[in-house]
């Protein structure tokens, strides 16, 4: 059995987390998403509204939970005995953050393997914020986000106008 870690803000979660995790499941035989909890970071999103929001979309995944986690997400693999954390990559400069992340997190647990997979093409420019922007100026999310995100952000931004 290995187990592993998908970790983020999930800020909101968009079809390229859907996709990584669809193909971590497959690969590995429990896979933990972590709702990253950073204090220092404005989310739209509140820690409870990203755990429902995920809970559901990973409902059909047998092998796939989600959980939050407000500290080091390596203390949370070593409490779970997970053996890699996934994280997904769309391009070099991604692949330049992340790599430095891997090298940190090997060096605070040198048992933890960081697997990198990329997202299928047409998930390739999809990010959070892009699509945060976007819902703002009232424009169609659809593509980029299962319904029930469309919908959160659709009333989020129909009563806020901050989650930016």
């Amino acid at each position: 059995m290995v187990k592993a870690v998908f970790a983020g803000s999930f800020d909101p979660p968009t079809y390229g987390h859907l996709n990584i995790i669809e193909r971590a499941q497959k690969l590995f035989s429990e896979v933990h998403v972590v709702i990253a909890v950073n204090k220092n970071k404005q989310h739209c999103f509140s820690d409870s509204e990203r755990l429902a929001i995920m809970k559901e979309l990973a409902a059909n995944w047998k092998n796939v939970s989600v959980h939050v986690w407000d500290s080091l997400i390596v203390d949370y693999a070593r409490n779970i005995g997970a053996d890699a954390l996934i994280r997904g990559v769309r391009n070099v400069a991604d692949f330049s953050y992340e790599f430095d992340l891997a090298m940190m997190n090997k060096g605070l647990n040198p048992q933890i393997e960081t697997v990198f997979l990329v997202p299928d093409p047409k998930f390739f420019v999809l990010r959070s914020s892009s699509i945060k922007e976007l819902a703002a100026f009232g424009g169609d999310v659809s593509a980029m986000g299962p319904p029930i995100v469309e919908a959160m952000l659709k009333e989020k931004f129909g009563k806020l106008r901050l989650c930016q």
